[in-house]
Order: structure tokens, then C-alpha cells, then sequence
């Protein structure tokens, strides 16, 4: 598979080169498969649908073709996917991808793990260190550490914003050993994810180190990724007619947004053969991409603080990719698009756990809201021409393609579930629940000690730290 770059597709890259870069340090732009292969009718048709980690070898397997053999990928793939996503119902036509099964919870550890074993195959064949940088506004520090740690031939430096994520998010990032080390940032995710491409970018500090990112920038954190939409929507799609009796349902997934890496990966799903209609991204109030789609002007910005920590994004970096992919026309009639606000967070919690006795996540909970009111009506008053103002909360404007799959009442909707409800037990308590129990690989880090370094945010004093502590 050949790789291009999101500001020159002159550029020609092989995976390994996409990998072990993390982006093009020339351009500042992302890499991305020049094409989507299709995945083969009679293995997206099978049933039952095939295991998650059958789908994630048949996926993976052209974006990797002559770099690593098959082999190196089952053995890739067995030893990162110890675990899977769940599917739960949560009414007749919604459903939860529960992706917190993993060690640290969160979705993260889909495409960390995967990302890590990769990165140690291919630094198999090379001398010295490879140093990696990553920016987390909560859980893909945890994930990327985890996931590396111990890992021969790779050391691992997390930037994240000191007091801006949840207590139990940041003792997972203060308590790594070894090769894995965090700095916690004076400053925001955007000041962090900065600080990070910067280093990328900086020509003096590439010919001293060899450097790479573990952040949703690396194809090899979004490949992965793509795999659990492929296992959710073949999954939906044979559970549908037993729950909903719809027996083609329209398939529209929702999915929690910052960054907008989750979401490219599922674009890469529907385009690799997923049954999947269409997607609402649903974010907080760092509304850059929703405004993006309501105006036709991307506009990034500081980002603001919120419930829904991770989703604190205000310059999110796959709006690159999303663009090198569709146009906006494209987009707007592919997406829906919805924003919520702390309040609305709250309120979303809540009734979802009073109607359905099920708890979520902050994350997750926007995309309940968001799917809650495409269905009770919202997306019917656009079609009906009811103007709205994309600058409240709820949906944008646009209407998409599959909007009158929603008017018929031929559609069902599988949230994303980013995160387990524990590692935000305050903010579920403050919506008037319980804190969620703690899982206890959870419970485990809590007795740790802290170990997080104070970074300011100056990138003069990060590339001194740079050059002083890595090897």
C-alpha cells in the first residue's frame, strides 16, 4: 500500500515510513492510504458476522501487504486484541459499542496496542532508540502507555494538560516507570498537541533523535480503530431484525468527536465495506468542526474545558484527512452534526440511566443526546424547514442523505461508549447517580504514586527537557 500526504500528494510513502514518521516532518501534513481496498462480499456478508480479530487480520492485512507477513500480523493482532468491543442494547434500535474493555479502559487501547506492536516490528531492523511523543487530552496517554510499556526499542514521553482531565485519567498518566514518562503541561490539549508537532517539525532535534507520534496523527492509531466499526455494524446488522424486526436498517453510527480520529476510522470502515449509512459526530462545546459544516469556514480556536475532557479539542488534526477524503458537500451529506453543553451533559446522563437503567460515560452521553433527538424529531423539523442556530446546542443545519431513513423510522443507531463510566465517577455522581464501581485494573493504579513531571508551556524549555532527558 502506498501513502500520501494531506498537503502534497506528490508524496509517496510506504507504511513503514508513515509508521515509524508519524507525519511528514517536511510538510507538517498526515499520511493517508492513497486508496480503500474492499473488503471481499463474502466475508462482510458472512454469517454470523466473523470474530474481531478475524476482521481486524482481513482489514489490517492490504494496508500492511509486503512490509509485515501474515504471520507477523496474526501474531500482531493475537497479542494486542486479548480482549473485545461489546454490543449492548440498550433499546429496540440503539446500541452501545462498549470499548473500555481493555487495560486502561477507554477506546484508545484498540489502536495503541496494535500501534505499539507494530511500531516494535519494524524497529526490529533499527539502531538506537525511537523516541515517542504523544499529546492526550485524557485517555490515549494512558492507552499509549500502556501499551509500550516495556517495549524493547521504544521510549515514550505523554504531554497532557495539568488539571484539565479527570483525577483518575491523570493518576493512570503520572504513575508510569521505565520507559514511559509524563509532563504534565501548564497549559491545554491544543497547547500540548502543538508543543508535540513542533518537535516534529524541528529539523535540529530530528538528526539527534529519531522521533515518531502516538497520537490519532499516526495511521497506525487510526487503522485500528476502523476495525471495531466493521464488528459493530456486521454485528447490528444481523442483531436488527430480532430486536427492532427492521430488516435492512439504515445503520448510523454516533460517535463522540475531538479530534476527530475515531471518526476518520469509521470513514475508513464504510469505505472498506461496512454496512454503515452514515454518522453523527457529536462533540462539546468545542464546536470547530460542527461550525465548520454549518458555515463552510474552519475556523480552530482555543479550546474551552468541559465534562467531556477528551473531546477538549479546539484545533482537532483528522479534520485534515476528513478533507483530503470528501469535500464538504460530501460531508454534510454524510454526517449529521451535534453539540452539547455541560448542562446538556448532565441531563443526557441522567435520562438515559432513568430510561434505560444504563450509565455512561460524559463522552458517550453527548452521543446519546445526539441520537435521542435525531430520532424524537429534530432531524424531521430540518426536512420540515424549521430553521435552526447552529450557535445553541443540537444538531447543525445540514441535512444528511440518510435523513429520510430516520423520517421512516428505518434506522437504528450504535453509539460509541469511549470510555468506562468509572474513570468520570464525579461528574456521574453530579448528574444524581452513583460513582460507577471501579474496575479493579483501575483501582490498582489509584495506589501508585505520582511521578508526572511540570512542563510550562514554551517550546524553547520542552526541547531542552527533550535534549537533556532522552537517550
Amino acid at each position: 500500500m502506498i501513502y500520501t500526504d494531506t498537503r502534497d500528494k506528490n508524496v509517496k510513502a510506504d507504511f513503514r515510513t508513515a509508521v515509524m514518521s508519524g507525519m511528514n516532518a517536511a510538510t507538517g501534513g498526515l499520511y493517508i492510504p492513497v486508496e480503500f481496498p474492499k473488503l471481499d462480499k463474502g466475508f462482510v456478508n458472512k454469517t454470523p458476522e466473523p470474530s474481531f480479530r478475524d476482521i481486524a487480520f482481513n482489514m489490517a492485512k492490504p494496508y500492511v501487504e509486503g512490509e509485515i507477513s501474515d504471520e507477523g500480523l496474526m501474531e500482531i493482532i493475537q497479542d494486542a486484541y486479548t480482549f473485545s468491543p461489546k454490543i449492548v442494547p440498550l433499546d429496540s434500535i440503539t446500541y452501545s459499542l462498549e470499548l473500555f474493555h481493555g487495560p486502561t479502559c477507554a477506546f484508545k487501547d484498540f489502536g495503541a496496542r496494535f500501534m505499539a506492536r507494530v511500531m516494535s516490528y519494524f524497529n526490529k531492523s533499527e539502531n538506537g532508540t525511537l523516541h515517542i511523543l504523544v499529546a492526550t487530552s485524557g485517555d490515549t496517554g494512558s492507552a499509549v502507555g500502556s501499551a509500550f510499556y516495556n517495549v524493547e526499542g521504544l521510549d515514550v514521553t505523554i504531554l497532557y494538560p495539568a488539571g484539565k482531565i479527570s483525577p483518575l485519567q491523570e493518576k493512570q498518566l503520572s504513575t508510569f516507570t521505565g520507559n514511559v514518562r509524563a509532563l504534565k503541561v501548564n497549559g491545554t490539549f491544543d497547547d500540548c498537541q502543538k508543543l508535540v508537532k513542533t518537535a516534529f517539525t524541528d529539523s535540529e532535534l530530528r538528526k539527534e533523535f529519531r522521533l515518531s507520534s502516538a497520537n490519532s496523527i499516526n495511521i497506525s492509531r487510526l487503522l485500528p480503530q476502523s476495525f471495531y466499526y466493521m464488528y459493530s455494524a456486521l454485528t447490528v446488522r444481523n442483531r436488527a431484525p430480532l430486536d427492532s424486526k427492521l430488516e435492512n436498517p439504515a445503520i448510523i453510527t454516533i460517535v463522540p468527536s475531538g479530534n476527530f480520529g475515531n471518526l476518520t476510522s469509521g470513514l475508513i470502515a464504510r469505505e472498506m465495506g461496512a454496512p454503515i449509512t452514515g454518522f453523527v459526530a457529536a462533540t462539546n462545546t468545542n464546536r470547530t468542526i460542527p461550525d465548520w459544516i454549518a458555515t463552510s469556514e474552519y475556523k480552530p480556536r482555543p479550546s474551552l474545558e468541559t465534562y467531556a475532557n477528551a473531546m477538549d479539542v479546539g484545533a482537532p488534526s483528522n479534520y485534515e484527512r476528513i478533507k483530503a477524503m470528501y469535500t464538504l458537500e460530501q460531508v454534510r451529506a454524510l454526517f449529521a452534526s451535534y453539540w452539547l453543553d455541560d448542562d446538556g451533559i448532565l441531563d443526557a446522563i441522567r435520562s438515559c440511566r432513568v430510561r434505560t437503567g444504563y450509565t455512561l460515560d460524559p463522552h458517550g452521553a453527548v452521543g446519546w443526546k445526539a441520537w435521542d433527538d435525531i430520532r424524537g424529531g429534530s432531524l424531521q423539523s430540518l426536512i420540515d424547514g424549521k430553521e435552526t442556530d447552529y450557535a445553541k446546542p443540537g444538531l447543525t443545519p445540514n441535512i444528511p442523505a440518510w435523513a429520510n431513513e430516520i423520517a421512516a423510522n428505518n434506522a437504528v443507531g450504535i453509539i460509541l461508549e469511549t470510555a468506562h463510566p468509572a474513570k468520570f465517577g464525579q461528574i456521574v455522581q453530579k448528574a444524581g447517580g452513583k460513582e460507577p464501581p471501579v474496575p479493579e485494573r483501575l483501582a490498582e493504579v489509584l495506589r501508585l504514586p505520582d511521578r508526572a513531571i511540570p512542563m510550562e508551556n514554551d517550546y524553547t524549555a520542552f526541547k531542552d527537557w527533550l535534549k537533556t532527558n532522552l537517550k
